[in-house]
């Protein structure tokens, strides 16, 4: 039985769509395109919202006039929205194209949090129908800024790469920002340098002569967050999130086994209610290599 229940729970609408974002950078016609297809494609399942600038939203309107106009009936497309430093412009900006748009509507913001002061000041002022995520810096304990963003009812953000191996952050930092997430409550999100299922090295970029690191997976950060949620120490959590071996994790239709651990369903729908999703600027590339591992099928087509 192909293991297709199982990788369904743990990465259903997982997959934030960022097409405008390097490496893939595309125009917005382009990518407000591939997004109504994937909508609209076999792996729906796993499409989570359209980022973009909130500086962009006017763009957006209008690349996507007859694309966005008759969307299925109560399912206007999810967006969320990097505000940057002129959070005021940028939240009316968001209020204004909610106001005018049926078909589309932003539900989420993404910001930087320069300081735990700073993100409570922030969050006195977004509005209770826009959720917030907070990108917090992991180079350092995370804990207080994790702390800060449970107490102002917010979310975290973790950059996991970028188009520069110095963009990547270490595994210590990156499961240390797993286990405060876990203990705090706080759910979060995670943003570059997840295009690939495993652990390996990969290019940077599409160009020819990109240079290439050790980049992270996202199913071996999906699975590390589920393996920590349901009790698995700090040193077996790095394990997980370096496994490299193809063969390393099994799945099947009722769970998932690393070793001697095992995840059941439940444990999945547990551990997603901690991680949300994660930023690809490809959103066929992911469930492609899914597929060529065995663990997707039909195979998914680009539009």
């Amino acid at each position: 039985m192909l293991p297709m229940r199982a990788i369904h729970v743990l990465l259903r609408n997982s997959i934030d769509y960022a097409g405008l974002f390097p490496p893939a950078a595309l125009d917005m016609r382009s990518a407000v395109e591939n997004y109504a297809s994937y909508r609209a494609g076999e792996a729906a399942w796993a499409l989570g919202r359209f980022v973009l600038p909130a500086s962009r939203l006017s763009e957006l309107a209008e690349a996507a006039s007859g694309i966005i106009d008759a969307p299925p009936a109560g399912q206007p497309w999810p967006l969320a929205a990097l505000v940057g430093s002129e959070l005021e412009g940028d939240l009316a900006a968001i209020a204004e194209f909610n106001r005018r748009e049926r078909n589309a509507r932003v539900d989420t913001i993404e910001l930087k949090a320069g300081s735990i002061a700073s993100l409570a000041d922030t969050m006195h002022r977004v509005p209770d129908d826009l959720q917030a995520y907070f990108e917090i810096p992991i180079d350092r304990d995370p804990g207080s800024f994790v702390a800060a963003a449970a107490k102002a009812g917010a979310r975290a953000k973790v950059r996991t790469g970028g188009v520069t191996g110095d963009a990547f952050p270490g595994t210590q930092d990156l499961i240390r920002f797993l286990v405060a997430c876990i203990g705090t409550p706080v759910a979060f999100k995670a943003t570059a340098g997840l295009h690939h299922p495993l652990r390996a090295e990969y290019r940077l970029t599409y160009a020819p002569d990109s240079r290439s690191c050790v980049m992270f997976g996202f199913l071996n950060l999906f699975l590390a967050t589920a393996f920590l949620r349901a009790g698995m120490d700090q040193e077996n959590g790095v394990r997980v999130l370096e496994e490299q071996n193809p063969g390393g994790f099994g799945i099947d239709s009722e769970g998932v086994r690393w070793g001697e651990h095992r995840l059941g369903l439940e444990d999945l729908r547990r551990a997603r209610e901690v991680i949300v999703s994660f930023g690809s600027c490809s959103f066929i590339e992911p469930l492609t290599e899914l597929h060529a591992l065995h663990l997707l099928a039909p195979r998914v087509h680009q539009a």
